[in-house]
């Protein structure tokens, strides 16, 4: 982690860090936020392992009666028995439309079965009523930029069910929202003169913890964690002073900074 040491030695380079610094802080727009998906499971003692085949997952937003496919997921069969004692996977990683997420629903394949204790395969069936997916309810609005992290836990215990005595079993998926939390906050401002390319440092006690620069005056930091922070200003040009600013950042909550005005030395 950088020192407050460090950032007086890196101001000297703030004209080159302006060409690799306009990372995503910058490229983040506030119409789209960002949603991770991970899923995780309980221990079943009775079988050895469940696999579960999940081909899509499709959001539901606002008010909209239609779903809408997400990209970045990971589609795979997944033993939901390997995601117990606090371990999960990640099912998508995925930019959606900022505003309400109502609900979301998981498209499963046929490639679901069970492992038993003494080592059989049985396949599971899926009643004719899930196989328009599984749907879960979120109804949580997602802001701009925010990453958000959904845990849905897959609970295999009541989802696995024994047909009678058939020998058969059911999949009658049971899912439930373990957690839905924002990651961090954003922080955005302006800088004048616009024509001066500024690296911005927000540092929290001794570490920087993000760097970003100026864009036509415009900056933002995205997905930063919470708390109070001071923001340094390295023009490019030597001459203008430098600047610091303190900044509170919320979780999930964007902070507008107030405009830094440069000063000539």
């Amino acid at each position: 982690m950088k020192t407050k040491q460090f950032l007086v030695l890196a101001a000297g380079f703030a004209s080159l860090i302006f060409m690799t610094a306009c990372n995503e802080n910058n490229d983040a727009s506030p119409e789209q936020a960002k949603l991770e998906i991970r899923l995780t499971d309980a221990p079943n003692s009775n079988i050895k392992e469940v696999w579960v085949d999940i081909k899509e997952i499709q959001v539901n937003i606002g008010d909209s009666t239609s779903w809408t496919p997400l990209t970045g997921v990971h589609p795979g069969v997944y033993n939901l028995l390997s995601l117990t004692d606090g371990r999960d996977t990640l099912l998508a990683d995925a930019t959606i439309p900022a505003g309400r997420l109502s609900q979301l629903r998981l498209i499963l394949g046929e490639d679901n079965y069970i492992i038993t204790h003494d080592g059989q395969k049985e396949m599971l069936t899926t009643p004719s009523a899930q196989q328009s997916g599984l749907k879960v309810q979120i109804h949580n609005d997602l802001t701009g930029g925010v990453l958000y992290r959904l845990v849905l836990d897959f609970d295999a215990a009541k989802s696995v069910v024994e047909a009678g005595n058939s020998g058969k079993y059911i999949l009658k998926p049971v899912i439930r929202v373990l957690s839905f939390v924002p990651s961090g906050g954003i922080a955005k401002g302006f800088v004048a003169p616009d024509s001066v390319m500024s690296t911005i440092y927000a540092i929290k006690g001794p570490d920087t913890i993000s760097s970003t620069a100026t864009n036509n005056g415009n900056y933002q930091f995205r997905d930063i964690p919470a708390g109070n922070y001071e923001f340094h200003y390295y023009p490019a040009h030597d001459s203008f002073q430098t600047a610091t600013k303190n900044v509170s950042v919320e979780l999930g909550k964007i902070t507008t900074v107030d405009t830094v005005f440069l000063q000539h030395k």
